[in-house]
């Protein structure tokens, strides 16, 4: 029995891998203790990311450059006490069918507790940032941090997380997070032109319920979610509509496979996420996506159509350089932006509908004026050439 003496080929891979495992666990420890960011973000990205939710609930705050003002500033005993945000009923719809996926195997007591506290966790943010508007799906992001991190060091994350990452879809308006999402046919045009050819006319906001909850809302399992996260707090928020694109280039020829024509399989095809899901594979493509062509690169106008207040842009730097009130600011600067823009397209929208009385009455006012200078003037030629410029305008 010569395994029994020196183990089977087996036996040492796995010793290899627990050698391997037991390494990663002193290189993250170390990294946290130390601070050390760089070496947080390599070892978010390598294969099985931070682990476990022991090492993640120091290492994600860390990533989210958490500080001391930010947890001084959602005080748990306190929030009771502000203004209620006008989105509190919606957030109470949706706490209530929250935690459907997991975690498991918790009494009704249990999970109802957690109700509560994922309840209080979001209605805090919300108060102590009346500007933001709350969209369905924020629950599913929000209860990931509260699994991971607990009630307590969750306020600071999430707080972070909705002015550092997903401000820009919580305006008065999602037209700003729509704009981010034509970024993914620009990343596709160049990762693999063939593929990007056979969705040309698709718009791409199939990817916008990944994108709005940062993939909580499509991911059933826990561990994938969390190893997940580790890899999208480890990096800028562009990092996140890479993926998407990394996870269409995944399904490449089932894809190619759908006629281009058939819009409906199209989208249904491009909505679901794979299964199963390849986390390490679809990460370490993004990453070179990203790397070969960043986003000031890409082809078209996508990336410059992106608001230089946006997430995007002003979040290209690392988070833990950033603190709130510049967030805040921004998001003022953005919401300005927004709102003249919407002016201006109901304006137009307005102009455009009134079009041929608008017309005429022009009309009516150069005739009147032609007749005035013809009879004050009488240099017929310049006027009409100046009435023909003029109705051309």
């Amino acid at each position: 029995m010569p395994f029994a003496i020196f183990g089977s080929p087996a036996d040492g891979a796995v010793r290899e891998k627990q050698n391997d495992q037991s390494d990663k666990r002193e290189a993250i420890r170390a990294a946290c203790q130390e601070g050390d960011i760089g070496a947080l973000v390599g070892l978010a990205d390598s294969a099985g990311g931070l682990l476990d939710d022991e090492f993640r609930a120091t290492a994600w705050p860390l990533l989210l450059g958490c500080t001391n003002r930010d947890i001084g500033e959602l005080v748990w005993a306190k929030w009771q006490d502000l203004p209620q945000h006008s989105d509190e009923e919606q957030v109470q719809k949706d706490v209530d069918r929250a935690f459907v996926y997991y975690p498991s195997n918790e009494t009704q007591q249990s999970m109802q507790h957690k109700r509560t506290e994922l309840f209080e966790l979001i209605t805090s943010v919300l108060r102590r940032n009346p500007m933001l508007h709350y969209f369905q799906g924020y629950h599913d992001i929000a209860q990931v941090f509260l699994l991971v991190l607990g009630k307590g060091a969750a306020f600071p994350a999430v707080s972070r997380v909705s002015l550092l990452r997903i401000r820009d879809y919580m305006l008065s308006s999602l037209n700003p997070g729509l704009k981010q999402l034509h970024l993914i046919p620009a990343i596709l045009k160049c990762s693999d032109p063939e593929l990007a050819a056979h969705l040309e006319g698709t718009r791409p906001y199939f990817a916008l319920p990944a994108a709005l909850t940062l993939y909580a809302h499509d991911i059933q399992e826990y561990s994938e979610i969390t190893r997940l996260y580790d890899f999208i707090l480890a990096h800028e928020p562009v990092l996140s509509l890479y993926l998407f694109a990394a996870l269409i280039v995944s399904r490449r020829e089932e894809i190619l496979e759908i006629e281009h024509d058939d819009s409906d399989m199209l989208l249904f095809t491009l909505q679901k996420l794979p299964q199963p899901l390849d986390l390490q594979a679809l990460i370490d493509r993004s990453l070179d996506m990203f790397q070969i062509y960043p986003p000031e690169r890409l082809p078209g106008p996508a990336w410059r159509k992106i608001s230089s207040n946006s997430v995007l842009k002003t979040c290209r730097r690392r988070l833990q350089e950033q603190d709130l009130d510049e967030a805040r600011g921004l998001f003022s600067k953005q919401s300005r932006e927004l709102a003249r823009e919407e002016l201006i397209t109901r304006v137009v929208r307005q102009l455009s509908r009134n079009r041929r009385p608008i017309i005429s009455l022009g009309a009516t006012v150069l005739v009147g004026v032609l007749s005035y200078y013809l009879r004050n003037h009488g240099h017929v030629w310049t006027i009409l050439y100046r009435f023909t410029e003029a109705f051309h305008r």
